[in-house]
């Protein structure tokens, strides 16, 4: 029989498969619909200090391998949103709280409340394209993400995982950066840099031109950093980045991942995708000989 638990940190999952930020994900009700639909874990919307109203629309657009947008972390701020984590814990599911800051003080402030709304451990995004004055400012630049999350870890006590961007020059720098800040994990990658022109309108389709690109697309980008990163760290690893099917999970614990997000694949499959990518992952791995998942994560990395 296959054993789908996993371990990150002092997480301990009943299977690998976790719903991502920014889907799904902005109060209890769809939170829990993800976890009682197979979810292993759930991270919550990106919060940020005060509520943010995104940018205008368009913000979404559907291209022929994967999605566009531009929401720019439209969230009802730490305050209001703590009820919901506070709704959601009363069920008994792993929460991992995404925050978003401009400086160290405000990423404090927000993991210290989400600790304290009882968040399981905390997911710091430093990797949004497309949200001016946070997300890949910050996420670029080694130093600050190394004293955000060295101050952040030292403040909290439950674990601390760094969202990070593959539109970087050097993305394993990036890891080793929060890795040598005690980060507890890595989540690699984020949505890619991308722009789409309506041909007809002479203009970008969305309001803030540029977004991120997600979907099935990215995923070998999102293999490729996870395969990069997972041979000069030693910490877990949570890929992300085009998950839609259990092979998709495997290629990326393969690449030494070891629990994977989903996002973009709850609009191609359902809110069930979470239990329908458990069960072929198990399938392929009984077909193939394997018991449990320490047995495939990494032994494709070189």
């Amino acid at each position: 029989m296959v054993n789908l638990r996993t371990t990150i940190a002092s997480l301990n999952l009943e299977n690998p498969t976790i719903l991502a930020s920014g889907i799904m994900d902005e109060d209890a009700g769809s939170m829990l619909r993800a976890f009682n639909n197979g979810a292993g874990a759930v991270v919550t919307k990106s919060i940020g200090i005060k509520p943010k109203p995104g940018y205008p629309n368009p913000t979404f657009v559907e291209l022929e391998h994967g999605i566009l947008n531009a929401m720019g972390l439209p969230n009802p701020g730490i305050d209001e949103f703590g009820e919901e984590i506070i709704k959601l814990k009363k069920s008994n599911i792993t929460v991992i709280g995404s925050i978003f800051g401009s400086d160290v003080k405000e990423f404090l402030i927000l993991a210290e409340k989400m600790q304290e709304y009882g968040t399981d451990a905390i997911e710091l995004n430093m990797s949004c394209p497309h949200a001016k004055g946070y997300g890949l400012e910050i996420g670029t630049d080694p130093k600050m993400l190394n004293e955000i999350t060295t101050k952040v870890k030292a403040a909290v006590e439950i674990p601390v995982f760094v969202k990070i961007s593959s539109n970087v020059s050097d993305i394993v720098k990036i890891a080793q950066a929060a890795e040598d800040g005690n980060a507890d994990g890595i989540v690699a990658i984020n949505s890619v840099k991308a722009i789409k022109i309506d041909i007809e309108a002479k203009m970008p389709v969305l309001a803030n031109k540029k977004g991120g690109y997600s979907g099935k697309a990215i995923k070998p980008i999102g293999i490729r950093s996870v395969y990069d990163i997972a041979s000069k760290i030693n910490i877990p690893i949570i890929g992300s980045g085009g998950v839609t099917t259990g092979e998709d999970a495997i290629e990326y614990f393969m690449a030494g991942a070891t629990a994977v997000q989903i996002g973009s694949g709850v609009y191609y499959r359902g809110i069930d995708i979470f239990s329908k990518v458990c069960k072929e992952i198990s399938t392929w791995m009984e077909n193939h000989g394997y018991s449990k998942m320490h047995d495939i994560i990494g032994v494709a990395v070189q």
